[in-house]
């Protein structure tokens, strides 16, 4: 089954228009199920009573990350939760016309989940509605379809993580007030290879330990971040000050906007291990770019 969600403004631009794709063309693309990458170093599991609390969970905070048909009436949705972390669930009946569940489960409208169940299927017993977002819209819509791809292709199911739930639900709001998505999405990106453990400090050397220099010009190994670039390097070069203002989370200048979202997709497509981002080739089919 193909994955869906956004794209980072993929062949060129992230705030390259959409006007003429359909909010509803682009809500009804498929977001499919994947497994962490292999070679994703795991982070240490979460204590037992944050990952399973009986049989019973009343009124969580979730959202949708992405659904599919189960059987002839039934849903089984990929849903991201502040302290269960990403959890799989039967939502039965959700497709018969007068289910409650119906319009309610929607993807980038937050939600309190109930469900029941200790197997990695578990059963929803309820989802309610809580308001309070703006709809997203045009690009917002398709970055927030890649938000979710990504959640889904790296983050383990059943690991906790509130901060990054917190950030998602403060993403989601900055895209639906239209602030500029290449800079929302590199702050959001980066905050994911921390959550998963797996993004090195970039305000420091990894060979000498030594602060970054501005001047110089680095590439950074996935796996242990920065280092001076040599002449055979085929990573992509990055100035020093790229990785100082992505550290600190500044991204006003066009060269750190620029070199940071080459340096994230590097990153990415290395712990997602090779597996491709659905969502950039959608936005490029789309868009007949």
């Amino acid at each position: 089954m193909s994955t869906i969600t956004l794209a980072d403004g993929t062949a060129g631009d992230d705030t390259t228009p959409v006007a003429d794709l359909p909010a509803a063309r682009a809500a009804e693309l498929p977001v499919a199920r994947a497994a962490v990458p292999s070679g994703l170093p795991k982070k240490p599991r979460a204590p037992a009573r944050e990952r399973t609390v009986g049989t019973k969970v009343a009124g969580q905070p979730a959202f949708v990350l992405h659904s599919y048909p189960y059987k002839e009436t039934s849903l089984i949705i990929d849903l991201f939760t502040r302290d269960y972390g990403r959890v799989a669930l039967i939502a039965k009946g959700a497709k018969r016309p007068h289910s409650q569940l119906r319009g309610v489960l929607q993807t980038f409208q937050p939600l309190s989940a109930s469900w029941v169940g200790k197997s990695e299927l578990r059963t929803l017993t309820d989802a309610e509605w809580v308001g309070g977002m703006l709809p997203l819209e045009k690009t917002a819509l398709l970055c927030g379809f890649y938000l979710n791809e990504l959640l889904v292709k790296l983050l383990a199911r059943d690991d906790a993580h509130p901060a990054l739930f917190d950030h998602y639900v403060a993403t989601l709001n900055q895209l639906a007030h239209l602030e500029p998505a290449p800079i929302v999405l590199r702050k959001f990106e980066r905050a994911l290879l921390k959550e998963t453990g797996v993004a090195a400090d970039l305000s420091r050397c990894t060979a000498t330990r030594s602060r970054v220099l501005a001047e110089q010009l680095y590439v950074v190994d996935p796996e242990r971040g920065p280092r001076p670039q040599r002449s055979a390097d085929v990573w992509p070069g990055v100035a020093g000050k790229t990785l100082l203002d992505m550290e600190r989370e500044d991204y006003q200048d066009s060269v750190t906007q620029s070199q940071s979202k080459q340096l994230m997709r590097f990153l990415l497509a290395h712990h997602l291990g090779g597996a491709p981002l659905n969502t950039r080739q959608i936005l490029i089919d789309l868009l007949q770019l």
